[in-house]
Protein backbone atom coordinates (compact mmCIF):
# COMPACT_ATOMS: atom_id res chain seq x y z
CA UNK A 1 0.00 0.00 0.00
CA UNK A 2 0.94 3.48 -0.44
CA UNK A 3 2.15 5.72 2.67
CA UNK A 4 2.27 9.31 2.22
CA UNK A 5 2.73 12.14 3.96
CA UNK A 6 0.74 14.26 5.45
CA UNK A 7 -0.16 17.63 7.08
CA UNK A 8 -1.62 19.43 10.20
CA UNK A 9 -1.12 22.82 11.28
CA UNK A 10 -1.90 23.45 15.04
CA UNK A 11 -2.62 26.12 17.45
CA UNK A 12 -0.90 28.07 20.52
CA UNK A 13 2.47 26.49 20.64
CA UNK A 14 2.19 23.21 19.24
CA UNK A 15 4.69 21.22 16.39
CA UNK A 16 3.78 17.68 15.95
CA UNK A 17 6.22 14.93 15.38
CA UNK A 18 7.50 11.51 16.65
CA UNK A 19 8.93 11.60 20.37
CA UNK A 20 10.53 9.46 22.98
CA UNK A 21 10.54 11.74 25.88
CA UNK A 22 7.31 12.48 27.65
CA UNK A 23 5.73 16.35 27.90
CA UNK A 24 3.30 17.20 30.65
CA UNK A 25 1.41 20.06 29.11
CA UNK A 26 -1.38 18.29 28.42
CA UNK A 27 -2.65 14.62 30.08
CA UNK A 28 -3.05 11.68 27.47
CA UNK A 29 -6.36 10.45 28.15
CA UNK A 30 -7.29 7.51 25.64
CA UNK A 31 -10.55 7.12 24.41
CA UNK A 32 -12.20 4.34 24.96
CA UNK A 33 -13.25 1.64 22.15
CA UNK A 34 -15.25 -1.81 23.50
CA UNK A 35 -14.38 -4.76 21.38
CA UNK A 36 -15.50 -8.89 21.73
CA UNK A 37 -13.64 -11.85 21.73
CA UNK A 38 -15.93 -14.69 20.55
CA UNK A 39 -16.02 -18.76 20.53
CA UNK A 40 -18.59 -20.86 19.40
CA UNK A 41 -20.26 -20.24 23.01
CA UNK A 42 -20.75 -16.60 22.37
CA UNK A 43 -19.15 -13.68 22.36
CA UNK A 44 -17.43 -11.04 25.65
CA UNK A 45 -16.91 -7.61 25.49
CA UNK A 46 -13.64 -6.42 26.32
CA UNK A 47 -13.03 -3.09 27.36
CA UNK A 48 -10.21 -0.97 25.39
CA UNK A 49 -9.38 2.17 23.79
CA UNK A 50 -7.23 3.63 21.33
CA UNK A 51 -4.20 5.55 20.86
CA UNK A 52 -3.15 8.37 18.59
CA UNK A 53 0.41 7.79 16.40
CA UNK A 54 3.36 9.77 17.50
CA UNK A 55 3.99 11.39 14.68
CA UNK A 56 0.57 13.42 15.06
CA UNK A 57 2.03 15.03 18.21
CA UNK A 58 2.92 18.20 19.47
CA UNK A 59 7.28 17.50 19.76
CA UNK A 60 8.98 20.20 22.07
CA UNK A 61 11.99 20.89 24.86
CA UNK A 62 11.63 19.11 28.14
CA UNK A 63 12.23 22.36 30.17
CA UNK A 64 9.48 24.59 27.46
CA UNK A 65 7.07 24.53 24.86
CA UNK A 66 10.35 24.95 21.57
CA UNK A 67 9.81 23.23 18.86
CA UNK A 68 11.86 20.21 18.39
CA UNK A 69 11.18 19.92 14.67
CA UNK A 70 9.23 22.94 12.23
CA UNK A 71 8.55 22.19 8.45
CA UNK A 72 10.66 19.67 7.43
CA UNK A 73 13.39 19.84 9.78
CA UNK A 74 14.81 19.12 13.07
CA UNK A 75 15.83 22.03 15.22
CA UNK A 76 19.89 21.02 14.96
CA UNK A 77 20.77 22.90 18.11
CA UNK A 78 18.20 20.09 20.21
CA UNK A 79 18.79 17.67 17.42
CA UNK A 80 22.31 17.56 16.66
CA UNK A 81 22.06 13.45 16.70
CA UNK A 82 19.22 10.88 17.19
CA UNK A 83 20.37 10.21 20.78
CA UNK A 84 20.60 13.72 21.81
CA UNK A 85 17.34 14.93 20.31
CA UNK A 86 15.24 11.89 22.11
CA UNK A 87 16.68 13.31 25.64
CA UNK A 88 15.93 16.66 24.63
CA UNK A 89 12.40 16.13 23.09
CA UNK A 90 9.34 15.66 24.52
CA UNK A 91 6.25 14.00 23.16
CA UNK A 92 2.82 15.22 24.65
CA UNK A 93 -0.86 14.16 25.13
CA UNK A 94 -3.24 14.66 22.39
CA UNK A 95 -6.58 16.63 22.00
CA UNK A 96 -8.47 13.77 20.22
CA UNK A 97 -11.67 15.37 18.86
CA UNK A 98 -10.26 18.62 18.93
CA UNK A 99 -7.57 18.83 17.29
CA UNK A 100 -7.92 15.82 15.07
CA UNK A 101 -11.26 14.81 14.35
CA UNK A 102 -11.19 11.26 16.50
CA UNK A 103 -14.23 10.26 18.39
CA UNK A 104 -15.75 6.93 19.86
CA UNK A 105 -18.97 5.75 21.44
CA UNK A 106 -19.46 2.21 22.61
CA UNK A 107 -17.61 0.11 20.16
CA UNK A 108 -17.48 2.70 16.98
CA UNK A 109 -14.67 4.46 16.08
CA UNK A 110 -14.55 7.68 13.97
CA UNK A 111 -12.00 9.07 11.95
CA UNK A 112 -12.29 12.46 10.42
CA UNK A 113 -10.25 13.14 7.55
CA UNK A 114 -9.89 16.71 8.19
CA UNK A 115 -10.31 18.74 11.21
CA UNK A 116 -9.57 22.20 10.80
CA UNK A 117 -6.11 22.23 9.80
CA UNK A 118 -5.30 18.79 10.62
CA UNK A 119 -5.48 15.89 7.85
CA UNK A 120 -5.77 12.39 8.06
CA UNK A 121 -5.23 10.30 11.41
CA UNK A 122 -3.53 7.01 12.67
CA UNK A 123 -5.03 5.23 15.79
CA UNK A 124 -3.78 1.83 17.59
CA UNK A 125 -5.94 -0.70 19.79
CA UNK A 126 -4.85 -0.43 23.36
CA UNK A 127 -4.79 -3.31 25.85
CA UNK A 128 -3.77 -0.95 28.66
CA UNK A 129 -2.72 2.06 29.39
CA UNK A 130 1.09 1.42 28.48
CA UNK A 131 0.44 -1.37 26.21
CA UNK A 132 -0.96 -2.26 22.64
CA UNK A 133 -3.75 -4.93 21.62
CA UNK A 134 -1.69 -7.85 20.51
CA UNK A 135 -3.58 -10.31 18.28
CA UNK A 136 -2.02 -13.54 16.69
CA UNK A 137 -4.64 -14.46 13.87
CA UNK A 138 -3.77 -17.93 12.82
CA UNK A 139 -6.60 -19.82 12.65
CA UNK A 140 -8.73 -17.17 13.94
CA UNK A 141 -11.36 -14.52 12.43
CA UNK A 142 -11.16 -10.99 12.65
CA UNK A 143 -14.62 -9.19 11.73
CA UNK A 144 -15.76 -5.15 11.99
CA UNK A 145 -18.27 -3.20 10.39
CA UNK A 146 -17.19 0.06 8.41
CA UNK A 147 -19.18 2.93 6.77
CA UNK A 148 -17.38 4.58 4.56
CA UNK A 149 -19.76 5.89 1.80
CA UNK A 150 -18.50 9.49 1.87
CA UNK A 151 -14.88 8.00 1.45
CA UNK A 152 -14.35 9.14 -2.71
CA UNK A 153 -11.74 8.64 -4.76
CA UNK A 154 -8.04 9.73 -3.21
CA UNK A 155 -9.34 8.57 0.46
CA UNK A 156 -8.30 5.39 2.25
CA UNK A 157 -10.21 4.50 5.25
CA UNK A 158 -7.62 1.76 6.00
CA UNK A 159 -7.64 -1.19 9.47
CA UNK A 160 -4.32 -3.89 8.87
CA UNK A 161 -2.06 -5.17 11.29
CA UNK A 162 1.92 -4.56 11.82
CA UNK A 163 4.16 -6.57 13.71
CA UNK A 164 5.11 -4.10 16.31
CA UNK A 165 6.24 -4.13 19.63
CA UNK A 166 3.67 -5.00 22.61
CA UNK A 167 4.87 -1.68 24.35
CA UNK A 168 6.07 0.34 21.48
CA UNK A 169 9.69 0.27 22.50
CA UNK A 170 9.84 1.12 25.77
CA UNK A 171 11.29 -1.36 27.27
CA UNK A 172 13.96 -2.11 24.67
CA UNK A 173 15.72 1.02 23.61
CA UNK A 174 16.10 3.30 27.07
CA UNK A 175 15.81 6.19 25.37
CA UNK A 176 12.01 5.45 24.28
CA UNK A 177 10.27 6.72 27.52
CA UNK A 178 6.75 7.44 26.04
CA UNK A 179 6.12 3.92 24.69
CA UNK A 180 2.90 2.47 23.35
CA UNK A 181 0.74 4.81 25.48
CA UNK A 182 1.80 8.09 22.83
CA UNK A 183 1.81 5.68 19.72
CA UNK A 184 5.85 5.06 19.68
CA UNK A 185 7.44 2.29 17.64
CA UNK A 186 5.61 2.38 14.12
CA UNK A 187 7.01 0.01 11.50
CA UNK A 188 5.29 -1.79 8.16
CA UNK A 189 6.28 -3.60 4.84
CA UNK A 190 7.58 -0.30 3.58
CA UNK A 191 10.28 0.49 5.63
CA UNK A 192 9.55 4.08 5.99
CA UNK A 193 12.19 6.95 6.32
CA UNK A 194 10.33 9.46 7.23
CA UNK A 195 9.26 8.61 10.70
CA UNK A 196 11.03 10.79 12.87
CA UNK A 197 12.07 8.31 15.74
CA UNK A 198 12.96 4.52 15.06
CA UNK A 199 14.34 2.30 17.84
CA UNK A 200 14.58 5.11 20.59
CA UNK A 201 16.71 7.45 18.29
CA UNK A 202 15.33 10.35 16.47
CA UNK A 203 16.21 10.28 12.31
CA UNK A 204 18.16 13.04 12.23
CA UNK A 205 21.47 11.75 10.14
CA UNK A 206 20.62 12.24 6.27
CA UNK A 207 17.30 13.78 7.34
CA UNK A 208 16.67 15.72 4.13
CA UNK A 209 13.47 17.33 2.73
CA UNK A 210 11.51 16.56 0.16
CA UNK A 211 8.58 19.17 0.26
CA UNK A 212 8.20 22.37 2.65
CA UNK A 213 6.71 19.67 5.03
CA UNK A 214 7.91 16.39 4.73
CA UNK A 215 11.36 14.42 4.50
CA UNK A 216 13.32 11.51 4.86
CA UNK A 217 16.36 10.09 7.05
CA UNK A 218 18.90 7.60 6.85
CA UNK A 219 17.06 4.57 8.49
CA UNK A 220 13.78 2.99 7.73
CA UNK A 221 11.62 0.86 10.18
CA UNK A 222 10.41 -2.32 8.49
CA UNK A 223 7.91 -5.63 9.62
CA UNK A 224 5.74 -8.21 8.68
CA UNK A 225 2.20 -6.13 7.62
CA UNK A 226 -1.55 -7.52 7.16
CA UNK A 227 -3.77 -4.88 5.32
CA UNK A 228 -7.28 -6.36 6.43
CA UNK A 229 -9.25 -3.51 4.91
CA UNK A 230 -7.43 -0.72 2.78
CA UNK A 231 -10.62 0.72 1.05
CA UNK A 232 -13.37 3.87 0.00
CA UNK A 233 -16.24 3.92 -1.51
CA UNK A 234 -15.21 3.06 -5.06
CA UNK A 235 -12.95 0.19 -4.20
CA UNK A 236 -11.37 -2.05 -1.91
CA UNK A 237 -8.52 -4.59 -1.64
CA UNK A 238 -6.86 -7.06 1.20
CA UNK A 239 -3.28 -7.86 1.14
CA UNK A 240 -0.45 -9.39 3.35
CA UNK A 241 3.17 -8.59 2.65
CA UNK A 242 5.45 -10.38 4.16
CA UNK A 243 9.37 -9.62 5.50
CA UNK A 244 12.69 -11.59 6.03
CA UNK A 245 13.17 -9.85 9.28
CA UNK A 246 11.63 -10.07 12.65
CA UNK A 247 9.60 -7.84 14.49
CA UNK A 248 10.58 -3.88 13.97
CA UNK A 249 13.89 -3.72 11.99
CA UNK A 250 15.88 -0.40 11.82
CA UNK A 251 17.19 -0.64 8.02
CA UNK A 252 19.47 1.55 6.03
CA UNK A 253 20.22 1.29 2.43
CA UNK A 254 19.93 -1.82 0.56
CA UNK A 255 19.71 -3.53 3.79
CA UNK A 256 15.80 -2.23 3.93
CA UNK A 257 14.86 -4.48 0.92
CA UNK A 258 13.19 -7.17 3.48
CA UNK A 259 9.67 -6.89 2.47
CA UNK A 260 7.23 -7.70 0.06
CA UNK A 261 5.95 -4.10 -0.36
CA UNK A 262 4.11 -4.59 -3.47
CA UNK A 263 2.02 -7.28 -1.75
CA UNK A 264 -0.20 -9.77 -3.00
CA UNK A 265 -3.62 -8.57 -2.99
CA UNK A 266 -7.29 -9.43 -3.93
CA UNK A 267 -9.06 -6.14 -5.67
CA UNK A 268 -12.25 -7.69 -6.43
CA UNK A 269 -12.50 -4.98 -9.40
CA UNK A 270 -8.70 -5.66 -10.09
CA UNK A 271 -9.72 -9.45 -10.51
CA UNK A 272 -12.22 -8.99 -12.86
CA UNK A 273 -15.34 -8.43 -10.65
CA UNK A 274 -16.67 -4.93 -11.44
CA UNK A 275 -20.05 -5.10 -10.10
CA UNK A 276 -19.23 -6.62 -7.17
CA UNK A 277 -18.56 -3.38 -4.89
CA UNK A 278 -19.26 0.17 -5.59
CA UNK A 279 -22.03 2.56 -4.60
CA UNK A 280 -25.46 1.64 -5.29
CA UNK A 281 -28.05 -0.87 -5.38
CA UNK A 282 -26.14 -1.83 -8.79
CA UNK A 283 -23.46 -4.14 -6.96
CA UNK A 284 -23.56 -6.61 -4.80
CA UNK A 285 -21.40 -5.17 -1.92
CA UNK A 286 -23.41 -1.54 -1.86
CA UNK A 287 -20.64 1.19 0.02
CA UNK A 288 -23.72 3.66 0.74
CA UNK A 289 -23.99 1.33 3.22
CA UNK A 290 -22.63 0.05 6.40
CA UNK A 291 -20.78 -3.29 5.38
CA UNK A 292 -20.00 -6.10 8.17
CA UNK A 293 -16.13 -7.32 6.37
CA UNK A 294 -14.83 -10.90 8.19
CA UNK A 295 -12.04 -12.27 7.27
CA UNK A 296 -10.90 -15.65 8.17
CA UNK A 297 -7.14 -17.03 8.79
CA UNK A 298 -7.10 -20.55 8.31
CA UNK A 299 -4.06 -22.94 8.66
CA UNK A 300 -2.89 -26.32 6.97
CA UNK A 301 -4.10 -27.74 9.52
CA UNK A 302 -6.81 -26.46 10.99
CA UNK A 303 -4.97 -25.63 14.51
CA UNK A 304 -3.54 -22.33 16.07
CA UNK A 305 -0.06 -23.49 15.37
CA UNK A 306 -0.21 -24.95 11.71
CA UNK A 307 1.07 -23.00 8.77
CA UNK A 308 -1.25 -20.37 7.14
CA UNK A 309 -2.70 -21.75 4.12
CA UNK A 310 -5.47 -19.41 2.85
CA UNK A 311 -7.13 -15.76 4.04
CA UNK A 312 -10.19 -15.97 3.17
CA UNK A 313 -12.95 -12.94 3.08
CA UNK A 314 -16.90 -12.57 3.77
CA UNK A 315 -19.11 -9.68 3.85
CA UNK A 316 -22.36 -9.38 5.66
CA UNK A 317 -25.55 -7.14 4.66
CA UNK A 318 -28.68 -6.77 5.25
CA UNK A 319 -28.60 -10.06 6.60
CA UNK A 320 -26.99 -11.60 4.07
CA UNK A 321 -24.22 -13.37 3.82
CA UNK A 322 -21.97 -13.18 0.57
CA UNK A 323 -18.75 -14.92 0.23
CA UNK A 324 -15.81 -12.94 -2.19
CA UNK A 325 -16.08 -12.45 -5.54
CA UNK A 326 -14.81 -14.81 -7.90
CA UNK A 327 -11.73 -14.06 -9.90
CA UNK A 328 -12.18 -13.69 -13.59
CA UNK A 329 -8.36 -13.51 -15.32
CA UNK A 330 -7.14 -14.44 -17.96
CA UNK A 331 -4.40 -17.60 -17.29
CA UNK A 332 -5.91 -17.94 -13.69
CA UNK A 333 -8.89 -20.19 -12.33
CA UNK A 334 -12.37 -18.96 -12.09
CA UNK A 335 -12.34 -20.56 -8.59
CA UNK A 336 -10.10 -18.66 -6.88
CA UNK A 337 -12.10 -16.12 -4.01
CA UNK A 338 -9.62 -15.98 -1.43
CA UNK A 339 -5.65 -15.82 -0.92
CA UNK A 340 -3.21 -18.64 -1.05
CA UNK A 341 0.51 -19.52 -1.98
CA UNK A 342 -1.18 -20.67 -5.15
CA UNK A 343 -3.00 -17.51 -6.14
CA UNK A 344 -0.13 -15.31 -5.26
CA UNK A 345 1.79 -17.19 -7.84
CA UNK A 346 -0.49 -17.32 -10.63
CA UNK A 347 -1.72 -13.96 -9.81
CA UNK A 348 2.15 -12.06 -10.08
CA UNK A 349 2.04 -14.19 -13.47
CA UNK A 350 -0.62 -12.98 -14.97
CA UNK A 351 -0.53 -9.42 -14.09
CA UNK A 352 3.60 -9.81 -15.83
CA UNK A 353 4.24 -8.96 -11.97
CA UNK A 354 7.79 -10.57 -10.12
CA UNK A 355 6.55 -12.36 -7.54
CA UNK A 356 8.25 -10.84 -4.68
CA UNK A 357 5.79 -12.08 -2.20
CA UNK A 358 7.12 -15.44 -2.29
CA UNK A 359 10.92 -13.98 -2.33
CA UNK A 360 9.79 -12.44 0.89
CA UNK A 361 8.05 -15.76 3.10
CA UNK A 362 5.12 -15.63 1.13
CA UNK A 363 2.29 -17.43 3.02
CA UNK A 364 4.48 -19.37 5.94
CA UNK A 365 6.43 -15.69 6.22
CA UNK A 366 3.17 -13.66 7.12
CA UNK A 367 1.86 -16.91 9.32
CA UNK A 368 5.13 -16.67 11.66
CA UNK A 369 4.55 -12.88 12.27
CA UNK A 370 0.90 -13.13 13.27
CA UNK A 371 2.16 -15.95 15.39
CA UNK A 372 4.51 -13.14 16.95
CA UNK A 373 1.19 -11.24 17.40
CA UNK A 374 0.38 -7.97 15.41
CA UNK A 375 -0.77 -4.32 16.79
CA UNK A 376 -4.40 -3.15 15.40
CA UNK A 377 -4.12 -0.01 13.34
CA UNK A 378 -6.63 1.95 11.87
CA UNK A 379 -6.45 5.44 9.68
CA UNK A 380 -7.91 7.56 7.21
CA UNK A 381 -5.43 9.13 5.17
CA UNK A 382 -5.00 10.86 1.29
CA UNK A 383 -1.99 9.78 -1.01
CA UNK A 384 0.68 12.12 -2.14
CA UNK A 385 2.77 9.60 -3.78
CA UNK A 386 0.38 8.16 -6.16
CA UNK A 387 -2.76 9.40 -5.67
CA UNK A 388 -4.13 6.13 -4.19
CA UNK A 389 -4.49 4.96 -7.89
CA UNK A 390 -3.41 2.18 -7.27
CA UNK A 391 -6.37 1.63 -5.30
CA UNK A 392 -9.54 2.71 -7.11
CA UNK A 393 -8.00 3.73 -10.70
CA UNK A 394 -5.72 2.42 -13.41
CA UNK A 395 -2.13 1.80 -12.00
CA UNK A 396 0.28 2.12 -13.11
CA UNK A 397 -0.64 4.75 -15.38
CA UNK A 398 2.62 3.56 -17.81
CA UNK A 399 0.31 0.54 -18.60
CA UNK A 400 -2.56 0.65 -20.82
CA UNK A 401 -5.63 -0.23 -18.75
CA UNK A 402 -6.97 -3.21 -20.67
CA UNK A 403 -3.78 -5.15 -19.31
CA UNK A 404 -4.33 -7.24 -16.48
CA UNK A 405 -3.86 -5.89 -13.09
CA UNK A 406 -3.64 -2.63 -14.55
CA UNK A 407 -7.23 -1.36 -13.47
CA UNK A 408 -8.64 -1.27 -9.58
CA UNK A 409 -11.12 1.15 -10.06
CA UNK A 410 -13.89 3.46 -11.85
CA UNK A 411 -11.89 6.61 -10.31
CA UNK A 412 -9.67 8.65 -13.00
CA UNK A 413 -6.07 8.92 -13.15
CA UNK A 414 -6.77 12.60 -12.67
CA UNK A 415 -8.27 11.98 -9.63
CA UNK A 416 -6.68 11.59 -6.23
CA UNK A 417 -4.64 14.72 -6.04
CA UNK A 418 -4.29 15.74 -2.62
CA UNK A 419 -4.75 19.30 -2.77
CA UNK A 420 -8.07 18.70 -4.46
CA UNK A 421 -9.01 15.49 -2.24
CA UNK A 422 -8.21 17.87 1.25
CA UNK A 423 -10.48 21.12 -0.66
CA UNK A 424 -13.69 18.77 -2.03
CA UNK A 425 -13.86 15.72 0.82
CA UNK A 426 -13.00 18.03 3.93
CA UNK A 427 -16.01 16.29 5.31
CA UNK A 428 -15.24 12.64 4.68
CA UNK A 429 -14.97 10.15 7.46
CA UNK A 430 -14.86 6.53 8.05
CA UNK A 431 -16.02 4.80 11.15
CA UNK A 432 -15.28 1.70 12.38
CA UNK A 433 -17.33 -0.14 14.74
CA UNK A 434 -18.49 -3.99 16.06
CA UNK A 435 -14.97 -5.56 15.88
CA UNK A 436 -15.02 -8.73 16.81
CA UNK A 437 -12.14 -11.66 16.89
CA UNK A 438 -12.04 -15.71 17.66
CA UNK A 439 -12.55 -18.96 16.65
CA UNK A 440 -13.87 -18.95 12.75
CA UNK A 441 -17.32 -18.99 12.36
CA UNK A 442 -17.85 -17.36 15.80
CA UNK A 443 -18.13 -13.74 14.47
CA UNK A 444 -21.03 -12.99 12.55
CA UNK A 445 -24.36 -14.52 11.47
CA UNK A 446 -26.71 -14.65 8.45
CA UNK A 447 -28.38 -16.02 5.72
CA UNK A 448 -26.40 -17.31 2.90
CA UNK A 449 -26.63 -15.23 -0.57
CA UNK A 450 -27.44 -17.87 -3.25
CA UNK A 451 -26.10 -17.58 -6.44
CA UNK A 452 -29.07 -16.28 -8.12
CA UNK A 453 -29.61 -13.14 -5.58
CA UNK A 454 -31.07 -10.21 -7.70
CA UNK A 455 -31.47 -8.07 -4.14
CA UNK A 456 -28.97 -5.85 -3.18
CA UNK A 457 -27.34 -5.14 0.31
CA UNK A 458 -28.95 -2.40 2.46
CA UNK A 459 -27.35 -2.48 5.76
CA UNK A 460 -24.93 -4.71 7.46
CA UNK A 461 -25.92 -7.42 10.39
CA UNK A 462 -24.46 -5.25 13.83
CA UNK A 463 -23.23 -6.80 17.20
CA UNK A 464 -24.78 -6.60 20.68
CA UNK A 465 -24.25 -3.35 22.62
CA UNK A 466 -21.14 -2.81 23.74
CA UNK A 467 -22.52 -2.44 27.49
CA UNK A 468 -23.76 -6.24 27.22
CA UNK A 469 -20.46 -8.59 28.49
CA UNK A 470 -22.19 -11.88 26.51
CA UNK A 471 -24.01 -12.36 23.21
CA UNK A 472 -25.18 -15.59 21.53
CA UNK A 473 -22.72 -16.99 19.12
CA UNK A 474 -23.64 -18.29 15.20
CA UNK A 475 -22.21 -20.89 13.72
CA UNK A 476 6.97 -1.99 -12.72
CA UNK A 477 8.32 1.08 -13.82
CA UNK A 478 6.78 3.72 -11.39
CA UNK A 479 7.15 4.00 -7.43
CA UNK A 480 4.25 2.37 -6.40
CA UNK A 481 4.40 1.53 -2.49
CA UNK A 482 4.12 4.12 0.08
CA UNK A 483 3.45 4.23 3.79
CA UNK A 484 -0.56 3.41 5.47
CA UNK A 485 -2.22 5.94 7.51
CA UNK A 486 0.59 8.36 6.68
CA UNK A 487 3.77 9.40 8.09
CA UNK A 488 2.86 12.91 8.53
CA UNK A 489 4.40 15.82 9.34
CA UNK A 490 3.45 19.53 11.10
CA UNK A 491 3.67 22.64 11.13
CA UNK A 492 3.26 25.55 13.85
CA UNK A 493 0.66 27.84 12.73
CA UNK A 494 2.01 31.98 12.69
Amino acid sequence: MFRPTALVSLTALASAVYAQQVGTQKAEVHPTLSWQTCTSSGCTTTAGSVALDANWRWLHTTTGYTNCYTGNAFDTSLCPDGVTCANNCALDGADYSGTYGITTSGSALTLKFKTGTNIGSRVYLMANDSKYQMFKLKNKEFTFDVELSSLGCGLNGALYFSEMLEDGGLSKYPTNRAGAKYGTGYCDAQCPHDIKFISGEANVDGWTGTSTNTGKGKYGSCCDEMDVWEANSISSAYTPHPCTSTGPFRCEGTGCDVCDQPGCDFNSYRMGDKTYYGPGSTFKIDTTKKITVVTQFKTADGTDTGTLSEIRRLYVQNGVVFQNSKVNIPGMSSNYDSITEQFCTDQKAAFSDTNIFAAKGGMKGMGDAMSNGMVLVMSVWDDYTANMLWLDSNYPTDRPASQPGTARGTCATTSGVPADVESQQANASVTFSNIKFGTIGSTYSGSTASSSTTSRASSSSSSSSSRTTTTTANTTSQTQWGQCGGVRNFLISP
